[in-house]
């Protein structure tokens, strides 16, 4: 076939019109081109320029963090709650050194991570320091017990060992609020970041129960033990069930519940006092941390509403 010559030269930049059904022209549908050193951007409806990279980190709209070495050293020193500090692993000097030493004595978390880190953390002048604030103040643990002790009431704690996902977190201490637990146990490295996620998965309990960090979760499950505290863990390796009832949890007693990973550490499973699993009637073997938590805490306040 023979290629037609015959044909009108049409511009490049011409746009070709629309027709409906009823032969009506119609606007052109494209969308327009972009302007000319808008290779990074793109327009939504509005009008308005939107990162064409959403890999990038987003500009930082919360006020739950600080940035720079002596803003987070004025805020140990005003005794802020800080949640964590990452400072460039690289950068020593004075205040550095003062800030591990203020957070250390607040048990507050401090990891030396390397530029990249940081800068996927904000695209702000972060200067080779991060932290978190926390949007709560966590409380000492032996005052609590002491206060519970002193006002005649039967403890009632939970222990987490390495919750580290935020929303397991939240519905954990929704869990917690809603079946009469004194405070929440966490340590200081390796559990989730209380955040705005964690305060609305809570439903406001976080606002609520008291969260006491702890730097030692060995110590601290032995200090409970010596307060007469009985530690009950729950684990599905355990032989005892909790349908059973064979353990009494009318006294004083601490929840302790792991991670969905690999559950309850070695060492601390050795120190509770009873391990009792949920069981369950299905082929899936293993609830979730939040679920569990729930069942586990239900069977503490039944218990003690029959026992009433």
């Amino acid at each position: 076939m023979e290629k037609r010559t015959d044909r009108p030269d049409r511009p490049q930049n011409e746009r070709r019109t629309y027709y409906d059904a009823e032969n009506r022209p119609v606007g052109d549908n494209r969308p327009a081109r972009r302007p000319e050193g808008d290779r990074g951007e793109s327009r939504d409806p509005r009008g308005d320029f939107k990162p064409r990279y959403p890999h990038r980190p987003a500009a930082d709209r919360s006020i739950d963090m600080l940035f720079g070495l002596r803003p987070i050293l004025e805020a140990l020193n005003a005794g802020r709650t800080l949640e964590k500090i990452y400072l460039l692993r690289t950068t020593k000097n004075s205040i550095t050194q003062d800030i591990t030493a203020l957070a250390k004595a607040a048990n507050i978390p401090v990891s030396l991570v390397p530029l990249e880190k940081l800068d996927g953390i904000t695209r702000k002048n972060h200067q080779g320091a991060v932290a978190f604030v926390s949007p709560i103040d966590y409380q000492p643990l032996d005052s609590i017990l002491a206060g519970l002790y002193e006002e005649g009431k039967n403890p009632l704690l939970l222990i987490l060992d390495r919750i580290t996902d935020v929303r397991n977190f939240g519905s954990i201490a929704r869990n917690a609020e809603c079946m009469g637990v004194h405070a929440i146990v966490v340590p200081s490295r390796g559990a989730a970041q209380i955040n705005g996620d964690a305060l609305k998965t809570s439903a406001g309990a976080l606002n609520l129960i008291p969260v006491c960090r702890e730097p030692n979760l060995k110590e601290t499950i032995d200090f409970l033990k010596q307060s007469g505290v009985q530690i009950v863990a729950c684990t599905e390796k355990a032989d005892t069930s909790l349908e059973t009832e064979s353990v009494d949890m009318t006294g004083p007693v601490a929840i302790l519940m792991g991670s969905e990973e690999d559950g309850i550490s070695p060492e601390y499973l050795r120190l509770a006092d009873h391990k009792v699993r949920i069981p369950m009637a299905g082929q899936i073997s293993s609830l979730n941390v939040s679920v569990a938590s729930g069942i586990m805490l239900f069977e503490v306040l039944r218990q003690r509403l029959v026992k009433a």
